[in-house]
This record gives C-alpha cells, sequence and structure tokens, in this order.
C-alpha cells in the first residue's frame, strides 16, 4: 500500500512518454538525490542505531538505480548533467517541523511519500512505454518492488524508533499525504518524475 492521498492526474504518463528524454534524466537525478537523502540522515541522526544499516542499504540500492538509468542516457546519446528540477521536493519538505523528534518524523514521512509517488508513477511509464519504447518499459517495471520496499522502509524506520504510537503515525501519514497530494497537484507543468503536465494545467486553468 503506496498510502497516496491522489493518483496522479490522468494522462501525465502518456504527455511524460512524448518527453522520455527530460524525464530520464530527471530520474537519475532522483536516484542521485535520494541516495544522497538516506546518507544525510545517518550523518545527522547518528544516535539513532536502528537507522544506519537500512539507510546504508537503502543509499546503495538508490545508487545502483542511479547507474542503472546512467547506462540508458548512454544508450539514447544523452548526456547526463545539471538541469531545472521540479520544485515538489522542496515544496513537500515543508510541512516538516522544526523540533526534534517530530522533525525526523515528518522527514522519514516525506521520504515515504517521494518513494510511494515515484513508484506509481513508474508503473504508469511502464505501462505507457511498452509499445514504443520497451526497454525503458523494463527498466520501470523493474523499479516498482524497490521503489515500493522503499516507501515501507521508511515506515518502518519510523516504527523501530518508536517516535509515535500507531495512531499517532496513521494521523500523522495522511496529513502528509494529504499535503503531498496538493503539492504534486500545483507543480509546474515540467517534464519530470514529480510535476504536473500541461493538459491538467491548461484544464485547471
Amino acid at each position: 500500500m503506496l498510502h497516496l492521498a491522489e493518483p496522479t492526474a490522468e494522462g501525465w504518463a502518456s504527455w511524460a512518454a512524448k518527453h522520455m528524454d527530460e524525464v530520464l534524466l530527471d530520474h537519475a537525478h532522483c536516484e542521485k538525490k535520494a541516495a544522497s537523502t538516506a546518507m544525510n540522515l545517518i550523518f545527522r541522526y547518528q544516535d539513532k542505531r536502528p537507522l544506519m544499516e537500512p539507510l546504508s542499504r537503502l543509499a546503495r540500492e538508490e545508487l545502483a538505480h542511479f547507474e542503472l538509468v546512467l547506462e540508458h542516457l548512454d544508450r539514447r546519446g544523452l548526456a547526463f548533467g545539471r538541469q531545472e528540477p521540479s520544485p515538489y521536493a522542496a515544496e513537500l519538505m515543508k510541512v516538516v517541523r522544526r523540533e526534534e523528534p517530530l522533525r525526523l518524523l515528518d522527514t522519514l514521512l516525506c521520504c515515504a511519500m517521494i518513494e510511494a509517488r515515484s513508484c506509481e508513477r513508474m508503473q504508469l511509464l511502464a505501462e505507457a512505454l511498452a509499445h514504443d519504447a520497451p526497454e525503458l518499459s523494463k527498466l520501470y517495471a523493474g523499479l516498482l518492488a524497490s521503489e515500493a520496499r522503499h516507501h515501507a522502509s521508511y515506515l518502518d524506520l519510523i516504527r523501530a524508533l518508536e517516535l509515535v504510537d500507531d495512531a499517532a503515525l496513521r494521523e500523522r501519514l495522511d496529513e502528509v499525504a494529504q499535503h503531498e497530494a496538493r503539492v504534486i497537484a500545483q507543480a509546474p507543468a515540467l517534464a519530470r518524475m514529480h510535476a504536473a503536465h500541461a493538459a491538467s494545467k491548461s484544464t485547471s486553468a
């Protein structure tokens, strides 16, 4: 279960499939950022022993995915380099409270939601690309299990640290999921893994 409050708007996958060079480059950056986030948590919370091995494993897996996406960029003759990011992650993290342990709780929840949205969108891309770009369709289909597991792993870390009880966790997860749904709906129309698309923006205008 991905705990998404709202599904991706209809038409996003077919629109993204027409802009796969940009989406694939953004995907590489997302994998790199995910690895960096896991490592940053290890350094920031060195006193939280239950975080260490799970986040270390997660970071290594994200870097392996980064390398895999780089291979697909190479196959398409695309250079890896700087790219304007979607504001999605920065806007999502605005829900994080400042005081501990609520800061850690909210950070882990935001990480879980990013993984959930990534999983959902990769499944949509796998389906949309099946006919015209089977190699990319296979890439995204092959990453689904990892993305879903990463989503669950962040929630498991909250439970392992006993930051809140189950009822409070469910309540805050719902709040963060609602916030995430608003952020993704309001994201600009960019060819990115975590953004809206032009059709949805023109429809809502």
